[in-house]
């Protein structure tokens, strides 16, 4: 049983990015798709499917890679807040990682955002991960 899926989904993709694989597949739920549609959107990967085929779903990453130099988009994924010590920010005290080149996921009650959307829409939240 796994007691902390958002630390196994970055995991998943960590580990992926370290073996330069293209596609990631992983287990499917709500959070997770949220997740995956922010990194979407902030450019970190190439493209995603939801596969709904079994009972749980799978998540299906393109990961993204420089065509000319082959790193990879995403350089770090950090676990900030986990089942045993949960981290929140206020909407006073937001994160800025990498002095604002990277982005912190979080989970308000308007939904996953990240950290500059949660302070536009004035709202705080748990501050689950950390990407750039």
């Amino acid at each position: 049983m796994n007691t902390d899926p958002i630390a196994d989904y970055l995991t998943r993709v960590r580990n992926a990015i370290k073996a330069n694989h293209r596609v990631v597949e992983i287990p499917a739920s709500n959070i997770k798709k949220e997740i995956t549609k922010v990194l979407y959107h902030k450019g970190y990967i190439q493209s995603y499917r939801f596969d709904d085929s079994s009972v749980q779903g799978t998540i299906k990453i393109a990961l993204k890679y420089n065509p000319t130099t082959k790193q990879p988009a995403i350089t770090k994924l950090e676990r900030i807040s986990t089942p045993g010590l949960r981290q929140y920010a206020h909407v006073e005290n937001m994160p800025r990682v990498l002095s604002g080149l990277g982005i912190a996921i979080l989970s308000t009650s308007k939904g996953v955002m990240t950290e500059k959307e949660a302070k536009a829409q004035n709202v705080g939240g748990e501050v689950l991960c950390h990407v750039y």
